[in-house]
């Protein structure tokens, strides 16, 4: 590898750590006669860097120069910083290069925005172009649509990645406005819309024609910048569950504010990123995908914000005791589901188990169910008495929130008391 390939490849990889949409998907996209690789559902490794990002995959940026000057955007046209672009052939050779050597098992690739949008997204086709026609390369691919491309540029490149996203950074048009001052919802949603409909005229031209190739058969995703803005955790979880009302799209990922450009006054002041709500937003977004919550049970006027001190589904069985007891040998899978301590997986084993015998702490605990938290909220064989009865909603916080928060609160506490 030449010094300046490799100078590229420090700058533009660098460039793209802060976009963290970037996890395997479904995809499966088989090996062909003379071809190099294959994608498959569980098929890509993941590693994490120090400060827990996910880098399953050649995460690089095709260039880093921007033509937007974004707030919360180390690639910003006004920062000083060493600048680099890959040509398209010069990319596509260096990712065969690293899968050869196995070092990656596929691509995600992204771009600042040069000249316009679809000069931008040209150049990044001709990237995957390149290795599914002259490398025949089969592994997966995940890229990023430009806000603003047209429709014909996105269905060119559907047929040719497994993923497509459009990130949409901030929640809501105004404070959008603040902060990416040449962006807008319109154009971030267009190319969202146009994912859509592709994936599911495709869907139906392969009922009839069994050898229409797949677009983009791993769906569409898209990220949330959180805390760089003043939006409320039901803001954003209302904004989310709208999306996945979308067949097309997968995830919804939520990255925490990072200071790259502390000058900027429109930023808000702060040095730790804000991981503890951005872990109770992932824990939230799996309750509306997996656990059958609706958004307004989690969050509401009432509560717009999710509590950090514990989950978001032990904070709404706590808020709601009419719910429980729930009898783990009578009641329905989707009253079980909601049982904080009981996954969906051995929700589903306790339905098929019970068939056979009455169920007693014992049995629950080897099919999986976290009896710390169940306790609370359950009735079994050999356990009548309803705990929650006795404890109040106070006890059961303390008891069960998570210990480290618990005492960073206390703590704090203290040092205000001094």
């Amino acid at each position: 590898m030449s010094d300046n390939i490799t100078k590229k490849l420090e700058i533009l990889a660098e460039s793209a750590k802060y976009d963290i949409s970037c996890a395997s998907s479904g995809s499966t996209r088989k090996n062909s006669q003379g071809g190099i690789g294959a994608a498959h559902r569980s098929g890509i490794c993941h590693s994490f860097t120090a400060d827990g990002r996910c880098v399953s995959l050649l995460k690089i940026m095709l260039t880093n120069y921007c033509i937007y000057d974004c707030a919360y955007c180390i690639n910003r046209r006004s920062n000083d910083i060493p600048r680099a672009g890959f040509t398209p052939k010069e990319l596509a050779n260096l990712t065969i290069e690293f899968y050869r050597r196995n070092y990656i098992e596929g691509l995600f690739l992204s771009s600042g925005i040069i000249k316009n949008a679809d000069h931008t997204m040209e150049r990044m086709i001709r990237v995957v172009s390149l290795l599914r026609n002259e490398h025949r390369f089969n592994g997966y691919i995940h890229m990023k649509a430009i806000p603003g491309t047209s429709s014909e540029l996105i269905s060119q490149a559907g047929l040719l990645v497994d993923r497509m996203s459009v990130n949409l950074e901030i929640p809501t048009e105004e404070n959008l406005k603040l902060l990416a001052p040449d962006k807008d919802h319109q154009t971030i949603y267009q190319p969202m819309r146009h994912i859509h409909q592709n994936i599911l005229e495709n869907r139906e031209d392969r009922k009839k024609f069994r050898s229409t190739p797949k677009f983009a058969p791993g769906g569409q995703s898209t990220q949330i910048i959180v805390g760089a803005t003043d939006e409320s955790d039901q803001q954003i979880l209302q904004l989310t569950s709208k999306l996945y009302k979308r067949p097309s799209m997968k995830r919804v990922y939520y990255s925490g504010f990072i200071p790259v450009n502390s000058y900027d006054k429109r930023l808000p002041v702060t040095k730790d990123i804000p991981r503890v709500r951005e872990n109770r937003l992932y824990q939230a977004d799996w309750l509306l995908r997996f656990y059958e919550f609706d958004v307004n049970e989690i969050v509401n006027s009432e509560y717009p914000d999710l509590d950090l001190t514990m989950d978001p589904k032990l904070a709404w069985a706590v808020r709601n005791p009419h719910y429980f007891p729930v009898d783990i040998n009578r009641d329905s899978y989707q009253r079980i589901l909601r049982v904080p301590g009981i996954g969906v997986k051995s929700a589903k084993l306790i339905v098929l188990a019970r068939r056979h015998r009455k169920l007693n702490l014992e049995a629950l605990k080897r099919i999986g169910v976290v009896l710390k938290r169940a306790q609370f909220f359950i009735i079994c064989h050999e356990m009548r008495s309803f705990k929650l009865q006795n404890a109040s909603p106070e006890y059961i916080r303390l008891s069960l929130q998570e210990r480290p928060l618990l005492e960073s609160q206390q703590n704090q506490q203290l040092v205000m008391a001094l």
